[in-house]
């Protein structure tokens, strides 16, 4: 699934799709927000609006 409409999707999918590929792809936020050219402040503050923060030791968003 692509993250190109992340600014705009639900924000509960958003942290789902994101965990996922960090899982299964590509082992920590830095890969993916490179990959798919994502401002990665952007995805985070995004999220933390939702509730969610970043875990850098779990490497997934909770």
């Amino acid at each position: 699934m692509s993250l190109a409409n992340y600014e705009t999707m639900d924000p509960i999918m958003l942290m789902s799709i994101v965990n996922m590929k960090i899982r299964d792809e590509f082992g920590d936020l830095e890969s993916l927000v490179n990959y798919f050219e994502i401002d990665k402040d952007t995805l985070v503050t995004r999220l933390a609006a939702a509730g969610f923060d970043y875990l850098p030791q779990a490497k997934q968003f909770r």
